[in-house]
């Protein structure tokens, strides 16, 4: 009786199974053919011209517009710019840029390499590449400095409100994830991670392996401003400091295939060193499973403010003609099971914005020793620090640019030689704040731009009048609490004015050593290893 029970059910099942296959392909087949027919009438009839490749970029991206920001269409250069972010070396000018309007910014010069040497400063806005006016030029401006090693470009640009030129020879460049290790305090080792590349692991463990040999008997990993990167490198970076077989993060989707669970594989360096991680609200991704796989498993005190909150994974997939989609498969969970994105794309307010839950509804977690964590917005340290946490007029400040460019005035008006005798005073924060007035820096914060909004609806519905002076009254009240947010945040702003200034006068080994013996973050982590009972009671 049972077999003649079970048949019939399983042939509805696989009935049922293939029916909804067939569905599915049906409407997917119909989609297609419907796009497709639209996109060649479109391009046969449309009253001015227009360009297939531009329509089909503008068509995709709206299409992805209402996923996640993750997921994302590269096109064949984008494709290259990825795998040369991934392997950690590429060739071009060395320098970081911004691309802006008709003119490429210069954001950071590296030491010793080719913008460096030609005498490119932070701040340098370049108008001219070769031949090629940048006003001109409507493609990605930024593919102008790319070259094969070897190759020379002269270059034109503006500094301080004079036209210059140089000549710069492009090179091979590589970004190290590990830019910056020492031992201090005298049996302290410091690394700095900065990027979860192909180099990621071997320089890390390289690095600490040379501090322990100077006599490292507890560590600092700094994984502040870390975005992320490859999902491996950040397992194995956890499996320096804890045993094999551990469970780091598991990876979870409604596609069969992409549920996995990663696990540390080789035996690792040290799992008895204590242990301090730095994050900020700018460690993402890679950071997270790191910084959250070893405060679950009680591995390292966390110190600094609550991470990102990224707990997406993404995987490339291939298209045609070299193309490829960058799409989300998964969410990923720490090992206590925490998933820690801060964002909900799926389910969104009244607006069509994400969706950020409320720290009243974050969920208990508990770590390998029973401690309690908990999900939903990031990675919280176990202590938190001012300095390191980015406010929303502060995040406002760096959007708009406006610490580097004070950074640049403050470069090109106030000489310094030395970085021990640096200090960003008081009066220097007043001298920022008279800056952004004078300049007209008009940040605007997240209510502003809804009460544009609601006054454009207004004036579409012919009720501006009745309302503009009630809206500029309240204009006028946040312009008031936004002065104020400057001085109730001034100890975050102060450490990114800094920072940003110290890089000028003497690049990222300067900054890294000065921030070795004044930045909080590192001295707060300083004080807790050198207090061990403090270090295991966080712990437990």
């Amino acid at each position: 009786m049972k077999k003649k029970i079970i048949i019939p059910i399983l042939a509805v099942g696989i009935l049922i199974t293939t029916a909804g296959f067939r569905n599915d392909f049906f409407e997917i087949a119909k989609q297609i053919e419907i796009f497709t027919t639209l996109f060649k009438e479109l391009n046969m009839n449309y009253v001015d011209e227009n360009t297939p490749a531009t329509l089909m970029d503008k068509a995709i991206k709206g299409m992805l517009a209402d996923l996640d920001p993750y997921t994302v269409y590269w096109n064949e250069q984008e494709v290259e710019d990825a795998r040369i972010k991934n392997s950690g070396t590429y060739t071009g000018i060395g320098a970081s840029v911004r691309t802006m309007n008709d003119k490429i910014i210069i954001s950071e010069p590296f030491k010793d390499y080719p913008a460096d040497k030609a005498g490119l400063k932070a701040g340098d806005e370049i108008i001219k590449v070769g031949d090629i006016q940048l006003s001109d030029f409507e493609d990605d401006a930024g593919e102008l400095l790319k070259g094969a090693a070897g190759s020379s470009v002269e270059l034109t640009f503006k500094r301080q409100g004079k036209t210059q030129t140089t000549t710069l020879v492009r090179e091979k460049v590589d970004v190290d994830a590990v830019p910056y290790s020492k031992l201090i305090h005298g049996d302290i080792g410091y690394i700095v991670l900065t990027k979860f590349n192909r180099k990621t692991t071997i320089q890390t463990k390289a690095a600490l392996l040379d501090l322990k040999s100077q006599g490292a008997k507890k560590i600092i990993l700094d994984l502040r401003g870390n975005p992320g990167g490859l999902l491996n490198e950040a397992i194995s970076i956890v499996n320096l400091f804890v045993p094999k077989g551990e469970v780091i993060t598991t990876t979870k989707s409604v596609i069969e295939k992409y549920n996995k669970t990663y696990r540390t594989r080789i035996d690792p360096v040290d799992t008895e060193i204590p242990l301090v991680v730095l994050v900020n609200g700018r460690s993402a991704s890679a950071s997270e499973i790191v910084s959250g796989g070893l405060q679950d498993l009680d591995r390292a005190v966390i110190i600094g403010a609550r991470s990102f909150g990224k707990g997406l994974v993404q995987r490339p997939k291939k298209l045609t003609y070299g193309t490829q989609l960058k799409i989300t498969i998964s969410r990923y969970y720490t090992p206590s099971g925490r998933c820690i994105q801060a964002l909900d794309y799926w389910n969104r307010d009244e607006n069509g914005d994400p969706i950020r839950l409320d720290p009243k509804e974050y969920n208990k977690f508990k770590t390998k020793g029973g401690r309690t964590v908990y999900d939903g917005g990031g990675i919280l340290p176990d202590i938190e620090l001012e300095t390191s946490k980015f406010s929303p007029i502060t995040t406002a400040l760096l959007k708009d640019n406006a610490i580097f460019d004070y950074a640049t005035h403050y470069y090109y008006n106030k000489p310094m030689s030395d970085w021990k005798s640096f200090q960003f005073s008081d009066s220097d924060f007043q001298d920022f704040v008279a800056f952004l007035g004078k300049n007209n820096f008009d940040y605007e914060t997240e209510t502003e731009k809804e009460f544009e909004k609601a006054l454009r609806r207004a004036e579409d519905d012919q009720l501006d009048d009745e309302i503009k002076s009630s809206y500029n009254a309240l204009i006028a009240s946040i312009d008031r609490a936004k002065a104020k947010d400057l001085l109730d945040k001034k100890a975050e702003i102060k450490s990114l004015l800094s920072d940003e200034i110290l890089k000028r006068f003497f690049y990222r080994q300067g900054l890294y050593d000065y921030q070795v013996e004044r930045n909080p973050e590192i001295l707060e982590a300083v004080s807790v290893l050198q207090d061990e009972k403090k270090y295991q009671r966080i712990l437990k």
